[in-house]
């Protein structure tokens, strides 16, 4: 078994840089195989005087290389595989390098690299150090003029960052341009692009009333579907300067879409670079779904030109200071564009999807890690999201205005620097006067906190006093927790679901937010007229397992009538949950989201959210050992017969929901129909029970269904519906979807993706079919995400060889691991997650898991990103 691992940094180590570079100038002569890069750097001596001039490089060829205009000897300079060393320089001196990079065979998508034919870059985190000789981290800061060159055929355009100041012919049918980035940044903000595109232009005017020119470059002839994300990058410009007052700096603003990415989207300085998938949309090729991701991921990146750019991070381990923050952001300005209640269930939907579990397996980390070894690692849920969890938990509790001020006070301190989470955190301490430094907590160790609340309620004396506590586990490297402070919303409700108001600290309220900032407290509400039914952590307020000792009774009370609509559908979450893993009577339940389906005063895409039961993932957290097949079978079984109880109310529901001739990406008209396809997709649940004469009618709703779409959200949900059918049905829309979308690249990947999540025997033969079907390309990260990562994380029962004892998906995911890790690591290590909580599960899951994993482990000339996870899954520190 392999179990050698390189040194990990540590934060611990942290050193400023010795050298600062003043001036950044590139050249590029663009070649497919053989780019010539010639950096001219400006550098200054800032630190030890004594200390070597040491360049980060991977994959170079190194040309040519003077100090200050002489050649240098090979014995003044040492070059390894990872860096270009140089004992002697004066205090202050101009390198300037020559290399050769070969972007055309570079399949690992950092650096430059070619995608369908034209030039790109990624560079987060440590791509910049494959195109030149450089500092390459995140605390040297420099201006960037760059001169790209390249045939005038097949590649019309020439960008990088900032401002175009110069463009030209040259001899031999090649052309340049010139671009000048006045702002200082980072290496890992560098952008370039060159090929042939189509571009969609526009233009906005800013609060100070400059006029900034916008433009999307896209594949030729998808221009059109460049309009939504134009459309949303203008909200975006807009919101940020009304909710934060941040105005865009420079004069153009630029984003391209690629295919090949490995992430959705980089926020390069004025040149942001997406994956294709989050850009491209119109109605018969992207669902409401891809709308709602693009015009939060085009916020997002957006965002970043303060959160980010102007101010970057002085280290990779103040990640979270960049994304957390900016998910915060981008949230904010989804909840006022989609509706803050929907938002916000959406959003803590994916926080316990993907970052619960983090928290709880092998993987967890601090939102600040301690250390790494390949930083790609820690891009997680628990960076992002978690991150945006405590930034939402500060201005939980300074209030909007405060917590605006201390945004203000943040910029504009650090404006044109890398700063630290203390930094951010300083900042409110120098608006609100307060220490707050019990917030680091949150960010300096792993684990979510268990929020246990007992209740005692005196009729009397008409008081109700709550006892709080609070613990987190030991995760991996922490054994002991310090409490960490937890802003917890509390109302009452009577037993009848209507709000009470109550007493506290002198004031009649109907809510309030009491932090808890010690291992426990206790508070009590005066004036509380009748028995009331508790209402904690109302909105999620704080990223925590809630623990509330309750009859069920006050969860039926909260379902049906909690004015806090996160914890209205939390009740019906918990009450579906304990069907789910404990049994019962499902008329109750029935009977109040029947009663919920009824009410007119809810918005249909709430409705929709209330009707989805606990996934099978989400299960998992809630039971130990844990048996995928029973999760499977008893999930299933509560559908089909929440089916078979409601099916009168669903159909006359779907029968009155009636589909506009026009579509339209807007959340009402997304809500309409998320919910009648809600309805659909509860109805079919009851397929495997029916009798012939319902399945039949099932059957032909489904491919009614199908028929009569006219745009791709309703027809990927007649195909999720035709599963339950399966057959001649299923195979025959899928055969139809194919053919009609076969030049359709990103409907492609959601045709290998449906397939790749449909919950059925013979599901892991068609996978393994489909991996040698001729689209199939795992060098293409959308394709290979859309069948592998799909099985893996969004198909437990066939991953897990439910159907078929014995026959788990884990061979072939670990297969589809260790080949994309020769070219791609970042993307293969992605999947080990899926593996590493094998501890939890029962035997034979248990056993086979952990059989896959030392599989990996054991594979020769594993990369580093999957060494360093894979040994932290099998506990091999």
């Amino acid at each position: 078994m392999r179990t050698e691992i390189a040194r990990p940094i540590r934060l611990t180590d942290y050193k400023a840089p010795a050298y600062r570079v003043s001036a950044t100038d590139l050249s590029f002569r663009l070649d497919p195989t053989a780019t010539r890069v010639t950096a001219r750097l400006s550098f200054e001596r800032v630190g030890d005087a004594a200390a070597p001039l040491v360049l980060l490089g991977e994959r170079l060829k190194l040309i040519a290389i003077k100090l200050d205009g002489a050649d240098l000897a090979p014995d003044a300079y040492e070059i390894t595989a990872e860096t270009l060393t140089i004992a002697d320089v004066p205090a202050q001196f101009v390198l300037e390098t020559e290399v050769e990079i070969n972007p055309q065979d570079n399949k690992t998508l950092e650096g430059l690299y070619m995608s369908s034919g034209r030039y790109c870059t990624q560079c987060e985190a440590e791509g910049f150090r494959k195109i030149t000789y450089f500092p390459d981290r995140p605390d040297v800061l420099s201006t960037y003029t760059v001169r790209v060159e390249a045939p005038k055929s097949g590649f019309p355009h020439l960008l990088s960052n900032g401002n175009l100041i110069e463009q030209g012919d040259m001899r031999e049918d090649r052309h340049y341009a010139v671009w000048e980035d006045p702002f200082n940044k980072p290496s890992y903000l560098f952008a370039l692009v060159a090929g042939e595109l189509d571009v969609l232009e526009d233009s906005f005017n800013t609060m100070s009333g400059r006029t900034v020119d916008l433009k999307i470059y896209v594949d030729t002839g998808m221009s059109a579907r460049a309009a939504y994300a134009m459309d949303a990058l203008k909200r975006s410009m807009t919101w940020d300067e009304q909710a934060y007052g941040r105005e865009y700096d420079l004069d153009l603003f630029m984003i391209v879409a690629v295919r090949d990415f490995n992430f959705g989207a980089m926020e390069n300085k004025g040149l942001n670079i997406f994956n294709a998938s989050l850009l491209l949309a119109d109605p018969t090729t992207a669902t409401d779904a891809d709308y709602e991701r693009i015009k939060s991921v085009v916020a997002h990146e957006y965002f970043h030109n303060w959160s980010g750019n102007r101010v970057t991070c002085r280290d990779w381990f103040q990640l979270c200071l960049k994304e957390g923050l900016t998910v915060y952001r981008d949230q904010g300005f989804s909840a006022d564009e989609r509706g803050h209640a929907v938002q916000r269930i959406k959003d803590v939907k994916a926080l316990r999807a993907r970052q619960f579990p983090e928290d709880a397996g092998p993987l967890a980390h601090p939102v600040r890690p301690s250390s790494y070894l390949k930083i790609d690692n820690f891009y997680t849920a628990t960076i992002y999201e978690k991150g945006a969890e405590i930034v939402g938990m500060l201005k939980t509790v300074v209030g909007p205005k405060v917590y605006r001020a201390a945004l203000d006070h943040y910029f504009a301190t650090h404006d044109g620097t890398a700063a630290t989470l203390e930094d951010f955190l300083k900042s409110f301490e120098a608006v609100t006067g307060d220490e707050v430094s019990k917030w680091l907590n949150w960010y300096t160790q792993a684990g979510t906190p268990r929020l246990k609340v007992t209740q005692a309620y005196d009729a009397a004396a008409k008081t109700l006093t709550l006892n709080l506590s609070q613990s987190t586990a030991a995760t991996p490297s922490q054994s002991t927790k310090a409490a960490v402070p937890i802003p917890v919303r509390l109302g009452i409700l009577s037993e009848d679901g209507t709000p009470q108001s109550f007493g506290f600290e002198g004031h009649n309220q109907t809510e309030i937010t009491y932090v808890l900032s010690d291992a426990d407290a206790a508070i009590t509400l005066n004036d509380v007229a009748d028995a009331p039914v508790l209402s904690a952590l109302r909105h999620f307020s704080a990223p925590v397992i809630l623990e509330v000792e309750e009859p069920k009774s006050h969860l039926f009370a909260r379902f049906r009538g909690d004015m806090d609509p996160f914890n209205r559908w939390e009740a019906a979450q918990k009450l579906a949950r304990d069907l789910i893993l404990t049994g019962g009577d499902v008329a109750p339940y029935a009977d109040a989201l029947k009663a919920t389906l009824l009410d007119g005063t809810l918005e249909p895409a709430f409705k929709a959210l209330i009707m989805a039961l606990p996934t099978e993932q989400g299960l998992v957290q809630d039971m130990t050992p844990v048996d995928p097949a029973a999760i499977h079978t008893r999930r299933k079984a509560v559908k089909a017969a929440l089916s078979a109880t409601l099916y009168a109310t669903l159909r006359d529901l779907y029968d009155a929901i009636l589909t506009p001739a026009t579509f339209s990406p807007d959340a009402q008209s997304a809500g309409g129909r998320a919910l009648r396809n809600a309805l659909l997709d509860l109805m079919m649940a009851g397929y495997g029970t029916a009798d012939a004469a319902r399945q039949s009618e099932l059957s032909a709703l489904a491919s009614a269904h199908y028929a009569s779409a006219s745009n791709m959200t309703d027809m990927i949900a007649a195909l999720t519906a035709l599963m339950s059918v399966h057959g001649e049905p299923y195979e025959a829309a899928l055969d139809g979807f194919y053919a009609r979308f076969k030049d359709e690249p990103l409907v492609i990947d959601k045709w290998f993706a449906l397939q790749a999540a449909c919950p059925h025997p013979e599901t892991l033969s068609r996978i393994n079919r489909l991996s040698r079907h001729a689209d199939f390309d795992p060098k293409v990260p959308n394709r290979w995400r859309a069948l592998v990562q799909n099985l893996a994380s969004n198909n437990p029962s066939v991953f897990h060889g439910v159907f078929a004892p014995d026959s788990y998906g884990y061979g072939f995911v670990v297969d589809q691991i260790l080949t994309v890790d020769e070219f791609n690591p970042m993307t293969a290590a992605r999947l080990v997650e899926t593996l590493s909580g094998y501890k939890r599960y029962a035997s034979p899951y248990r056993e086979a898991m952990k059989a896959a994993l030392e599989t990996i482990m054991a594979a020769p000339k594993l990369s580093k990103n999957v060494a360093e996870l894979t040994a932290k899954a099998l506990d091999q520190k």
